[in-house]
């Protein structure tokens, strides 16, 4: 999205007039800022909540919770670095930085693949398996309550399009490689 900043003369004429919308050189039409703007809002929020949630509740942030629920979902829970950083849509270096800290904590093995000795697998431990488990329902609910709540079930369903149809898009225009997974 290409938003034009305003010069400092645009600036103080919007000060001077009151106009906050002074800047009007956006290539998106009203409907579509205002998606855009309200899907950022919901992103930011619902980030913040997710972890603030986990943590509290489930002693897990959001990016653990994350990293477990792509593996627990993978053949044999594991998954090789490059193919769970592709799955999750993290940059490789980020990943394997939370990796540490999570096999640190046990949440997580690392294995040597036997195939190629520069391959790394990542398995989900029983200890990472259990509190999934037990973080699982709790975070459900929370996400029940707070993402569904107010949505009937046609708009569920309308939501679950957009997002698949807005997710394929980003898979065709990104720069991450398609998940395999």
């Amino acid at each position: 999205m290409h938003v034009r900043r305003p010069v400092a003369a645009e600036r103080r004429g919007a000060r001077e007039t009151g106009d906050s919308a002074a800047v009007t050189d956006y290539p998106l039409t009203p409907v579509q800022q205002r998606a855009w703007l309200n899907y950022m809002r919901v992103y930011h929020r619902l980030e913040y909540e997710m972890n603030h949630h986990l943590r509290a509740e489930c002693g897990l942030s959001l990016y653990d919770y994350t990293v477990l629920n792509a593996l627990s979902r993978a053949p044999d829970r594991r998954l090789q670095v490059t193919s769970l950083a592709t799955v999750i849509g993290w940059e490789r270096s980020r990943l394997s930085h939370h990796l540490v800290r999570m096999a640190r904590r046990g949440l997580v093995d690392r294995l040597a693949s036997e195939t190629d000795g520069r391959g790394t697998f990542i398995v989900l431990s029983e200890q990472g398996w259990d509190l999934l488990v037990r973080a699982a329902p709790t975070h459900a609910e929370w996400v029940r309550r707070a993402f569904f709540a107010d949505l009937d079930p046609e708009r569920e369903e309308a939501l679950a399009a957009i997002l698949a149809t807005v997710h394929e898009g980003l898979l065709r225009e990104g720069t991450l490689p398609r998940p395999d997974v």
